[in-house]
């Protein structure tokens, strides 16, 4: 049995564990079935990004009128769309495999692994295939174990870092009908001409937008009264009413029943209250985006006593480290923060842990994350829902886009940033929605992250002019409420669509105690 100083697995996120370890002159194992990079490379974050960024260019190109340019959209090559992402992001996990291959000190696994002790893991082979079948590359690459004989390894460190995928709901019917979800999604070779979509969470609103932007009609199935309910309610509802514009919405429904109709498929959904009728629909596809599981259910975790909660996520404590000694987690097996940039700084937090037993706790309360829709979306912090339900005593301040000069040039329309403060000043939360927000946001949660995290770090700092950032300025100023403010005031009041808004919010008599 081959032993290592640390075994990973999972090829995303997690093998920046083993490089660093690697880096050290320590001996590193990766055990991966599919494409190297996890799932944000070849079917999650990258290549819906990249669609979504020709979406962008579709919509920009519709709308080109309110800018004085004539232009036309004589087609979409859908097929060579998304063809050439697959090529693109196939390529990238492609290249990073073979660095990960030519790495000192890291051996690679092609196969699927399961614990059959502590820290002992049988890697069952499986040819470096991925989900469809598709080996990622044209041979058959790393170390492969016979079938019949499955290799096992052992790791002073064990690293669980394998990912999730898409959740398929309980739907009646849903066994014996074709569907989609958001992994098969990204390569179709054609557009449908008309897509019924279930679930109304951040991968649901993309994919919707995506898909209307370049021309099928698009019903979404969500089950709350928004789009995207864990935002702020005041992102949510942009977002909702920007989707209503170009696809049918039936929030407040769930998916009850589907069935084959040759080949289509057609959907009945149920009121989530017993105020409507049921909607009967029917589409070229069906697309499941109700979210993802983790991906732990075939690793045998019991053998190594690693504990998960009902849902199949790995119970971890403030440094990853899980309820067996010397193995760790990280990534979308975790219930707290799915994103790619996360499970980044998890794996900095689990290789310091490792390698230099720093005792290192995560901290995720500057955390962003973004959605790209349109407008695009970019939150940190705690939604005003979250401070209300938390008794938290807190200001929200909300300024328009236009209330910066590049702004005005945009228009924008609904654009704005929130800022959630509290009594001190101390940044709670930020929420930006416009052109560029996932941009915008982050000299805010540099602010919280890096600073003393109060609105003052921000309306202090000298902004250029004139650039969109201004808009964050104004808002952080208004809410800073400096009494020799440098950030004017580019709006026109007489404009119905100007607005800023400030209140406040005492909603604990104790609030140095929250």
């Amino acid at each position: 049995m081959d032993a290592y100083d640390i075994v990973v697995i999972g090829g995303g996120s997690g093998s920046q564990v083993a490089t660093a370890a690697a880096d050290r002159g320590l001996e590193a194992a990766v055990i991966e079935r599919g494409p190297l990079g996890g799932a944000c490379i070849t079917r999650g974050c990258v290549p819906s990004k990249a669609l979504l960024h020709r979406a962008d260019v579709v919509d920009t190109i519709r709308r080109a009128d309110r800018f004085g340019v004539e232009a036309t959209l004589d087609g979409v090559d859908y097929g060579a769309v998304t063809s050439s992402i697959r090529e693109t992001v196939y390529a990238k996990a492609d290249r990073q495999e073979r660095t990960l291959e030519t790495a000192e000190n890291v051996t690679l696994y092609r196969g699927e692994a399961r614990f059959v002790d502590d820290r002992t893991l049988a890697i069952d082979p499986n040819g470096g295939e991925d989900e469809s079948g598709e080996t990622t590359r044209e041979e058959d690459s790393g170390r492969t174990a016979d079938e019949d004989d499955p290799d096992e390894i052992r790791g002073e460190h064990v690293v669980v870092a394998v990912g999730g995928r898409p959740t398929v709901p309980p739907i009646d019917g849903i066994d014996d009908v074709d569907f989609l979800t958001s992994d098969d999604a990204l390569f179709l070779d054609e557009r449908p001409d008309d897509l019924v979509i279930v679930g109304g969470g951040y991968i649901g609103a993309e994919l919707g937008y995506f898909f209307a932007a370049l021309g099928t009609d698009v019903s979404i199935v969500g089950r709350s009264d928004r789009l995207v309910p864990g935002e702020d309610d005041d992102v949510s509802e942009v977002v909702t009413e920007s989707l209503r514009t170009d696809c049918d919405l039936y929030t407040g429904y769930e998916a009850a029943e589907v069935q084959a109709d040759g080949d289509r498929v057609d959907a009945i959904a149920a009121p989530t209250d017993d105020g409507d009728e049921q909607v009967e629909l029917s589409a070229d596809d069906l697309l499941l985006a109700t979210g993802r599981r983790p991906n732990t259910d075939t690793l045998d975790l019991d053998a190594a006593g690693v504990e998960t909660d009902d849902e199949g996520h790995v119970e971890v404590d403030e440094t990853l480290a899980t309820t067996a000694a010397n193995v760790w987690a990280l990534g979308d097996v975790l219930a707290a923060q799915p994103f790619k940039h996360a499970a980044d700084y998890e794996s900095e937090v689990v290789a310091a842990n490792i390698l230099d037993d720093a005792d290192r706790a995560v901290d995720y309360a500057a955390m962003p994350h973004a959605i790209f829709t349109s407008p695009q979306v970019a939150s940190v912090g705690r939604t005003e829902g979250e401070l209300a339900d938390a008794e938290r005593a807190y200001e929200s301040t909300s300024v328009t886009y236009d209330a910066a000069p590049k702004g005005l040039i945009l228009e924008a329309g609904d654009g704005f940033v929130k800022v959630l403060a509290g009594p001190d000043g101390e940044i709670l939360g930020c929420h930006v929605v416009g052109p560029d927000a996932a941009s915008l946001l982050h000299e805010v949660v540099v602010a919280m992250e890096r600073g003393d995290g109060t609105v003052d770090d921000v309306a202090e700092t000298v902004h250029v002019h004139p650039a969109l950032n201004e808009v964050v300025l104004k808002a952080f100023d208004e809410a800073a409420d400096r009494p020799y403010s440098t950030a004017p005031d580019w709006r026109d009041v007489s404009d119905d669509r100007s607005s800023s808004d400030r209140s406040t919010h005492d909603r604990s008599a104790d609030f140095d105690g929250q």
